[in-house]
């Protein structure tokens, strides 16, 4: 697992051990950034269900302006921090040990706005579609700005468009892994 390009380009991150956590492949973390790449410089992110961050990362590495790490796991938030410090971002983002819905709370009540929210949250738990609607209901994103996910090979399509406050939603297949970019009304 490395950052594909940016200020940090081929710097290789610490991966979690186990199969607590799956980390996002490099094929399908090219393709989000590939589908974002003129949107993210000068963007605020949020790394929900952050694993090792390396999406987070990844984001600012190509020009984020600041990141938002939040997992739930202790070894997850480890794994994050070493990677935040090996990366040199240290100054340019924040680590927070919450479940989601917590932070999404904390980070709604602080008034917080975001251009990019990747949630990759574990498979088998259809999270996605209320993961989108807590943070469109709390206000987190910018207007036109997208939450892009991940999760197997479910077809979400037609519930994530059904959410209000969607504008758009796109789907993309990497082998088993779904990625969907879903984008908040302007």
């Amino acid at each position: 697992m490395r950052i594909i390009t940016g200020s940090a380009r081929g710097m290789k991150l610490f991966s979690p051990v186990g199969d607590d956590v799956r980390p996002t492949t490099e094929m399908a973390k090219e393709g989000i950034f590939s589908s974002i790449q003129f949107e993210i410089e000068g963007s605020r992110v949020l790394d929900l269900f952050s694993g090792s961050g390396q999406l987070g990362l990844e984001a600012l590495s190509r020009g984020a302006v600041f990141a938002v790490f939040c997992d739930c796991a202790a070894k997850s938030i480890e794994i994050t921090r070493k990677n935040v410090m090996k990366t040199g971002f240290s100054d340019r983002c924040r680590i927070v040990q919450r479940e989601y819905g917590e932070c999404i709370n904390q980070l709604s009540a602080a008034g917080e706005k975001f251009d990019f929210v990747f949630a990759d949250p574990p498979y088998g738990k259809n999270l996605i579609p209320e993961v989108a609607k807590r943070l469109i209901k709390k206000e987190l994103l910018s207007p036109g700005g997208a939450v892009i996910c991940e999760t197997d090979d479910q077809d979400l399509t037609d519930e994530l468009s059904a959410l209000d406050g969607v504008a758009s939603v796109k789907r993309y297949k990497y082998g088993k892994s779904q990625i969907y970019v879903v984008r908040i009304a302007q």
